[in-house]
């Protein structure tokens, strides 16, 4: 068989700079503190044709997603990847695309702050307890269904 996720995660880790792979060390151990029983996912960035579509993604937590045609696909709630202007961390399981932006682009420090994505630089450039709440209420959006 092959690797497993965890070694997956850390091999993917190990492979970063030094300084991301601090940062992905201490967003990956804060991800598990909050949750310490999500399930782990490592997506290596390629489709079901292997071609190469995203960078590799860590994957935390599940929930369904649902889409118009009444298909269902599980998809992990907190998301962790690096790419060459920093790291992204990935909130998919708020239904409100204005949410992020709206409570957390103007306290969170010099990061970029999407639907669904908040990118930065390095840790150093964010305030940490202000991304914690952001990764808490990935974790509850769906909970509370």
């Amino acid at each position: 068989m092959g690797m497993s996720v965890q070694e997956q995660i850390h091999n993917y880790i190990a492979a970063q700079s030094e300084l991301k792979q601090n940062d992905l060390r201490i967003l990956h151990e804060l991800i598990l503190q909050i949750n310490p029983d999500a399930l782990l996912w490592f997506l290596d960035g390629t489709n079901d044709q292997g071609k190469v579509v995203s960078n590799p993604n860590i994957g935390y937590g599940s929930y369904e997603i649902q889409y118009a045609n009444g298909k269902t696909r599980t998809f992990y709630q907190v998301g962790l990847s690096a790419n060459t202007a920093g790291i992204s961390v990935y909130i998919m399981g708020i239904d409100d695309k204005n949410y992020l932006t709206n409570n957390f682009a103007d306290q969170i420090g010099k990061a970029s702050v999407s639907g669904y994505c908040i990118k930065f630089k390095s840790l150093k450039d964010i305030d940490l307890s202000v991304l914690k709440k952001a990764i808490n209420i990935g974790f509850e959006a769906q909970n509370q269904k």
